[in-house]
């Protein structure tokens, strides 16, 4: 018997976990899908038993595991002199709480707050901690993407008024921030892979699916991919016009240096008379 309590925290960005391995002295490679494992405490690889420990996350994660409020505030500050990407305030905005029961003597159960399971299994940990982490990174994008919504409306209240001055700065950018939020949520998030451990461990796999139905990771990502095709469409639409209202100008300028160069033809052969 026994419990364990997750808190998982999305920062501003993605953590390079190769760099900071080198920073703590951490000699191995860690790919896109693996998680950085720490104790909290100590900064060095988890050994095993420890109670207390940290997944990190290439995109842009962090998962607690039985970690006290002070044990989690003092991580992230020793974190901050070797990641730039926690210092963007507010690091903790992004954050769910989710806890795990080993118990023989309940059924198993599995619910958005917690988990229920007769028998212990470190998959469970991990896929818990993986869920969770995804979950937080797309509520970081979710509110991306409502803030790119929100300086579109006021291309469209610009456009409605009949203003059709769209800078390519702006134009680019937008496209920019809308094409980060679709490779993020494919390649960084990995929303539409599945743990490993899954594939061999019908248990874990059970728990997996379940938990990625209740977060809704899969209906959040293809929201997630539906508005920012919508935003590329409405970027399509304003470098149209903004374009099409270039072109206009610049044949109305064309237009008028060559009245300009008749009228000085004309003067000129009024003078040679």
């Amino acid at each position: 018997m026994g419990t364990y309590s997750f808190n998982a925290f999305a920062f501003g960005g993605e953590l390079d976990l190769n760099r900071l391995a080198i920073v703590l002295g951490i000699a191995r490679k860690y790919r896109w899908e693996e998680p950085m494992k720490l104790n909290p405490v100590t900064f060095a690889t988890v050994m095993e038993g420890d109670p207390e420990r940290v997944y990190l996350f290439y995109f842009g994660c962090a998962v607690f595991l039985n970690c006290s409020g002070d044990i989690i505030a003092r991580f992230l500050d020793g974190l901050k002199q070797h990641v730039d990407v926690v210092k963007i305030p507010p690091q903790l905005a992004f954050r769910e709480e989710y806890q795990l029961e080993i118990d023989s003597g309940r059924e198993a159960a599995i619910t958005n707050d917690y988990a229920v399971m007769q028998n212990y299994n470190q998959a469970f940990t991990d896929i818990i901690c993986f869920v969770i982490a995804k979950s937080v990174a797309l509520e970081r994008i979710e509110e991306r993407v409502d803030a790119v919504f929100d300086e579109v409306e006021v291309l469209i209240a610009n456009l409605g008024k009949g203003t059709l001055e769209f800078p390519d700065r702006v134009m680019a950018k937008l496209a920019s921030s809308i094409l980060g939020f679709k490779f993020t949520s494919i390649a960084h998030i990995m929303v539409l892979d599945k743990p490993d451990i899954t594939w061999d461990d019908p248990e874990a796999d059970r728990l997996y699916l379940t938990m990625a139905h209740l977060f809704e990771l899969d209906p959040r990502y293809q929201e997630i991919k539906h508005k920012s095709e919508t935003l590329l469409d409405m970027t399509d639409v304003f470098s149209t016009l903004s374009h099409a209202r270039r072109s206009a100008r610049l044949e109305w300028i064309i237009i008028a240096l060559i009245v300009i160069e008749i009228v000085l033809f004309i003067l000129e052969m009024y003078r040679h008379r």
